[in-house]
Formats: C-alpha cells, structure tokens, sequence
C-alpha cells in the first residue's frame, strides 16, 4: 500500500479541524505526531503556530476559545508533551472556555505493558476536562473528532481531550470517511410562569441588586442586561470574569466584586433583599462574599442549573438562553424609585481618579491601573494576570465591553496572561491586546517572547516589577504580619527581551509609563515593558477596608 495511492489518519484529522471552522493549532511536535504535523501544515486554512513551552500552547487555546467562543486547538506529543498542556487545560475548564486538547500516544503494539514514555493520558485528562477518550478505531475518527468540538462548545464550555497513538495516526486509508456534519442543539427558553415569579420577585424588593457573571459575556448578553438594568432602574455589579457586561461608564454599574476583602461593592449587596445573579457561576469567587448568611432572595438567571453551596441556594431558577432570557423577563418589571450602590460607585471612582494624579516613584498600583486605560480603547484587550496586579485590575479598571478584560478567577493560574495575549492578537489583529503581568508570573512562559518574534505576533507586556510573589506577600502580612519565602531576584528585563530581538523599556519616572504604552501597542513588533511597583499600597488598601463601616 503506497503513500501515493492513499491517504493518511493524519489527513482526515486535519479535514476534520477544518469541517470545525479551526483556523489555528497551537503546540509543539514529537517523534510520535509528525504526520499530523505534516498534514497541518499541508492545509490551506489551518495555521500551525509553533510554541516554546506545550503550557503555552494549552493558554493560548484557553484564551482564543474564550475570546471567540469556538474552541481552541492546542496539540503536543505523548508523555511529557501531553501532561504540559494539563494547566491550560483545566484553566479553560475551570473558566468555561472551549478547548480541544490533542496528544499523541504510543502505539497499539506497546501500549498494555511497561514502556518508554507510557502513561494512562486518557486517565489523566478524564478528571479535568469535560471528556477524554482515545481514538482506537480510523473509523470512528470523524465521530470522535466531532464529539470533542460539541462537548467542547455546547452546553456550558470547557475541555475536551482526544489521544491518538502513533500507529493510528500514520495509517493509511484506501477511503477517506466523510466529517460530521455540524449541528448545535436549539438554546432553552425559562417558562413564562418562572419569568412571572421572577419579576413579581423583583418588583416587589425593596432593596434588589444584579450580580453579572461570566455566562453574560459567553452569551453576548450585554445590550439584554443593561436594558433590563435600565428598565427596572436597578444597580448591576459584575464578576472579574463579568467586567464590561455592563459598561463601568452607564450610571446603573456600581463596579467589580470578588476581591479577596469586603470591598466597596460588597456593602449594597449586605443591603440588598433580592439578588438577580444572571450568568454567575461558583468557582468565580465564593458566594459567601455576596450572602454570608444565606438569608437573601436569590434568583439565579443561567444556562444551566449551578452546583450547590449554602450560601447561594436560589428561591427560583430560570434556566434558558441568557440574552434571551433577560429580554423575556424585562418587559414585566417596574420602575424601582431608588437604588443602592451609589456609594461603593463613588468610592471605586474617587480611588482610582486619585491614583491617576499620583506621580511618586515606584508608580502606585492605582497609577499604572490608570495608564493602561488611558493607552487602551474600549475594544482593547488587557490579559490581567494572577498576583497582585489581578487585584488591582479587577477592582479599579473601567471596562466598558465585555471579554476586553481578562482575568483567570476558575483556576487562577499564574503565567496565562502573555501566551493568552498573543492569542488574543491572532483572533482579533485589529485590537490592541496588552499582557499585563507580574514579574514572577512573566518569568514562568518568557521564552514565548521568541514565539511572538518568529510567527509576527504583535506584543506588549507589562511587567509590574517588586521582586517578590507579590500576592503571596501580601497575604502573609495580612495574616502573619510578616512574609518568608517570597522575595526574589530578577534579571534585566530589558536586556532580556533585547537578547531575543524585542524592544525592552524599563520606566524610571512616572510620567514614562503612559508614552512607552501607547508607543509600544501602536507598534507591530514585541515590546516588553518593566514597571517598578510600590506595594506598600497593598497593606493600605485592605487596612483602609477593614476599618469601613459604611459607604453612605
């Protein structure tokens, strides 16, 4: 059977992605995938991005199914390969974004007994993903293929992983079976009696407040919430996952909760009655921060019904289509005279409009904040990375559209900001994408730097420099009053990205920071920025909230 006269498992792999609309497989090759390798690179639709580190490949698969809603597609070899794409993996599963994950095993003839570079990836994948199979027969390829891409995509995201042996993927086939047609199943409406409920509910709270999650931004539910936000006159907060759900700009947005503190937001919500959490989900943030005492009203607004916790046990479910859904329901609901949140709104505005005006050096936390919006539009993108600067993103950066500001609060992993970034980039070549990060989390994927470089991925990173696990540390002065373990040393940031053939700034005065910004996001090369960060705010923000007792 010749080459020439047949065709590859490889091939039909690839005519499936391409039957799937993917446009991108991130990864690195093995000795036990290069025909696939092979095969992608032979399609006219489909590019192979090579990466530095598989981890990488995983979080731009994570960050370009979340941003675009069709899976992403990150593949590696066997053993080794394969259990680096476990972080991005299970960020995206954590977070609900779709991703596909593919690896390849060892062969049919080795694979029951002791051998070189064998371990159970099925197993290993099974407890993390949506679903993990291996492909065993050519045959039932374009089923396996498929089923992966649905579970990926339908319902509520995540992972899906799909283990291709070395012999089955170099087979060769005299007949090229034919890929699964695509069909998405039909979105579900709540009942008409629940939606009545619901607004009575609503209607006649004294105090109700929205709570917007991660399930408005997937749905494209914006426009349908601020109208519903708008007709009943009532004040909406968002998740870090829900930033830009409501624009921070519309007066009915009373700003971000989910810091690790009782923060500004959280008063109305000890305040409130009635609480609509429309698209929020578990692993978010703990719903003991919204309902400490399990004693509020709450109607939960999702696509699907949420796992159980004492503190979030709704009074009704409405389960359907999210944008459809609160479209439904708006129309039954009546004008609410007053609202609460107009002082965490206030207190949110006046920290970060004084942290604007502040020129002292290292730059505060609330500065840089402000200079990142200012560089960035509203259709821009900024990747806020896990540690200390996700905090401060998360409470204090205006997000006016939804999936512009992106933060990991599922797993929050460190690291997933820059290859994340460069995903960002390639799904949305029009945008300026910013990778904000703190040393530490910067080092962890650097070397995708090159990467960025070699494929012609326009990049700006942001690293915020303090030599420390800075999130860690503060921490331990919250709770011990001391921190160990966390300081570090840093190389020269700038010279290290020079040495790949980046541009590298190091800022040494406040004013530099906003410049080197826009210079570098309006730049088609890598640029890598380093920030140093007084910290010292850290301690000062949470003591400042421990001692409120009001925000009237």
């Amino acid at each position: 059977m010749s080459e020439t006269d047949h065709t590859a498992v490889s091939d039909l792999i690839v005519k499936c992605l391409e039957n799937e609309g993917v446009k991108y497989v991130f990864g690195i090759p093995g000795e036990e995938n290069i025909w696939l390798i092979r095969s992608v690179e032979r399609s006219s639709t489909i590019r192979y991005v090579l990466v530095r580190h598989e981890q990488a490949a995983s979080f731009m698969a994570d960050a370009y199914g979340r941003l675009t809603g069709k899976a992403g597609v990150c593949s590696a070899t066997l053993g080794p390969g394969a259990i680096n794409l476990l972080l991005g993996t299970v960020n995206a599963q954590t977070c609900s974004a779709p991703l596909v994950a593919l690896a390849a095993q060892v062969g049919k003839n080795r694979n029951f007994k002791e051998s070189h570079q064998i371990v159970d990836l099925e197993g290993i994948f099974r407890p993390v993903t949506k679903w993990s199979n291996t492909i065993t027969s050519t045959q039932a390829l374009p089923e396996t293929i498929r089923k992966a891409f649905a579970l990926a995509q339908d319902g509520r995201p995540g992972a899906t992983f799909v283990a291709v042996p070395e012999d089955v993927e170099k087979t060769l086939l005299s007949e090229l079976p034919i890929p699964l047609k695509i069909s998405r199943p039909g979105r579900s409406m709540a009942a008409t009696s629940d939606l009545l409920k619901a607004a009575e509910l609503l209607n006649n709270a004294v105090r109700p407040i929205v709570l917007s999650g991660h399930g408005v931004a997937r749905d494209h539910a914006s426009t349908a919430l601020v109208a519903l936000a708008e007709r009943a006159n009532l004040p909406v907060a968002v998740t870090f996952h829900g930033k830009g759900t409501i624009p921070d700009r519309h007066p009915n947005a009373i700003g971000t909760v989910g810091f690790m503190r009782h923060d500004y937001e959280n008063f109305p919500f000890d305040e409130a009655d009635v609480i609509l959490a429309v698209g929020y989900e578990l692993q978010e943030f703990d719903p003991v921060k919204i309902n400490p005492n399990g004693d509020k009203i709450i109607i939960h607004l999702h696509d699907f019904e949420q796992d159980t916790d004492k503190c979030y046990q709704p009074s009704l479910s409405l389960i359907g289509s999210v944008s459809d859904t609160l479209t439904a329901l708006t129309p039954h609901l009546t004008m609410h005279t007053s609202r609460i949140g107009a002082g965490a709104r206030r207190h949110r505005e006046q920290e970060l409009n004084t942290g604007a005006d502040d020129d002292s050096f290292p730059l505060k936390p609330a500065r840089i904040v402000a200079d990142i919006r200012k560089a960035l539009g509203d259709e821009d993108i900024v990747f806020a990375d896990t540690g200390a600067a996700k905090m401060w993103v998360a409470r204090l950066y205006p997000t006016q559209v939804a999936n512009t500001c992106i933060i990991s609060n599922g797993l929050s992993t460190m690291a997933f900001a820059l290859p994340g970034a460069m995903a960002a980039k390639l799904a949305f070549p029009n945008k300026r994408v910013l990778a904000s990060m703190g040393d530490a989390a910067f080092l962890m994927n650097s070397q995708e730097i090159e990467t960025a470089l070699r494929e012609n991925i326009p990049l700006t990173v942001l690293i915020w420099l303090d030599d420390a696990y800075g999130l860690i540390k503060w921490k331990m002065e919250m709770e011990l009053k001391e921190h160990k373990q966390v300081d570090f040393m840093n190389p020269d940031f700038s010279a290290y990205a020079r040495s790949f053939g980046a541009k590298g700034v190091h800022i040494n005065t406040s004013g530099e920071l906003l410049p080197a910004l826009e210079r570098a996001l309006s730049s088609d090369g890598v640029t890598v920025i380093t920030c140093p960060v007084d910290y010292s705010e850290n301690i000062k923000l949470t003591d400042h909230l421990a001692a409120l007792t009001s925000i009237a």
